[in-house]
Formats: C-alpha cells, structure tokens, sequence
C-alpha cells in the first residue's frame, strides 16, 4: 500500500486523544446502548471501539491495511465478536437485512460517492436499523469558511486521505431514503472542517 496511507494511519493515531476529548461525550450518548451487529464503516485506528458496549458482533470494513494493527491492539481483551475487513463502503458484501446499525464518524467527507455509500447502509441495515453518524461538514454558502473550504480543498484531500472539507453530507442524509433522519450541528476540530453534525437516520 502507499506510503501516504501508512503516514495517514500514524497521523490518525496521534490525534486519537483529541478526537476523545472532542467528540467523546457524542459518542457515549450515540453508541453506548448499542447491540446485535453492528458495521463500522472506516473505523480507522478504532478510536469509537472504547465507546461501544461488549458482547456486539462488530464488522469493521477498513480498506487501510495500516489501520488494522492499531485496531487490533484495541479489541484485545474485549468481549465483542470482531471482525475486520477491507471492503468499501459502497460495497460491503454483506446480506441484505442483516445489520442493526451502522457506524459512521469523520468517514463520509472522505467515500468516493456519498450516495452510494447510504444506499449501502440502507440495502444491510434491517427494518428499523439505525445509521449512527458524527460528521464534518460544509459551512454555510456564501461565508468565508465555505469559500476557503472550497479553496483548500486540493491540499486538504491530498493531505487528509480524499477527505472533501466542503462535502453537505447533512442535505445528502436527509434525501437518501431513510425514512427518518434527525441530527444536531455543532462545531468542533480546526477550522476548515469545524462545522459538524451528530445524529441518527433510520432505515
């Protein structure tokens, strides 16, 4: 694999501590009662893996191979049936209506087709299953951080892994055909990405 993707995991596991420290409280109230299968879609180092509950059946789809060691070292000693796998989001080969949630977090700025990847998460989920989400997202139009989002964009795909700054993941969830969908924004992180939003949508 590329030398980028190596440099990226290390990257992603130096900032784990921030990541707690910002989203932290989110993620106990997103994934703490979680249960049955449960499919993370990017788990990247497995920083969300000390937020979910034992006795899960948890799939990890993470197509950076420099990812797994880190997630490895955090399911150790963990009660949960973990599986990982490198297939993409978009097409996870797994059955239709088998998961109850899906797992998302600071992942669908970076998926080549957001609209496919929900597509995806609808076509596994079972009737009622959840999509669980915290996100970046695009600023408002017409602001200066929406025009220097735009404008960073090439630098800050390169360097963060095909992340897009300026991607309206919020409007895209609430047209993907779940049939519901609720979230909150707040902002967080540095100031290219620092809108985001938190939430549920239900298939």
């Amino acid at each position: 694999m590329s030398l980028s993707q190596r440099l990226f995991a290390r990257t992603l596991a130096w900032g784990d501590d921030a990541q707690h420290r910002i989203y932290g409280d989110r993620k106990r109230q997103l994934f703490s009662d979680l249960a049955g299968t449960v499919v993370e879609i990017g788990p990247g180092t497995g920083v969300n893996l000390r937020y979910l509950p034992d006795s899960l059946r948890w799939i990890g789809l993470e197509p950076n191979p420099h990812m797994h060691g880190y997630i490895r070292d955090r399911l150790d000693g963990r009660a949960i049936d973990a599986s990982l796998r490198t297939d993409p989001a978009q097409d996870t080969g797994l059955p239709d209506d088998s998961v109850d949630t899906v797992i998302s977090t600071l992942v669908l700025c970076s998926v080549p087709d957001v609209t496919d990847t929900l597509a995806e998460a609808r076509r596994i989920l079972r009737p009622g299953g959840q999509l669980r989400f915290v996100e970046h997202v695009a600023a408002d139009e017409h602001t200066p951080l929406c025009w220097f989002q735009h404008g960073i964009r090439p630098v800050w795909k390169t360097l963060a892994d095909g992340c897009h700054p300026h991607r309206r993941t919020g409007a895209i969830l609430q047209t993907s055909g779940f049939s519901s969908v609720e979230f909150e924004r707040f902002r967080a992180g540095v100031p290219p990405v620092s809108p985001h939003i938190s939430g549920m949508a239900v298939a």
